[in-house]
């Protein structure tokens, strides 16, 4: 009976380098810094307000004080959604 032939196999090629295509990212800076000062807001205003007895930030709000802090906390927490 004949042999078969032997079938060489192909070296290996690496696919071809694809172009790099520029990513356009939407401009977000503003995201940082706004997040980060919501942030340091509302925990100024929680700490002013126990530092003071109560006195500031607004006197008038009492302890709704610190859910104001908070607040600016949450809203930090919001921005911070828009971060990519």
């Amino acid at each position: 009976m004949p042999k078969s032939r032997i079938r060489k196999k192909a070296d290996y090629t690496p696919p071809s380098a694809k172009q790099a295509t520029a990513i356009k990212l939407n401009s977000r800076g503003w995201v940082a810094p706004v997040m980060l000062a919501l942030f340091l807001i509302g925990l100024a205003w929680i700490v002013l307000f126990y530092v003071t007895d109560g006195d500031l930030p607004l006197d008038a709000l009492g302890n709704w004080n610190i859910v104001v802090g908070f607040g600016f906390i949450a809203a930090g927490f919001g921005v911070s959604t828009q971060w990519k």
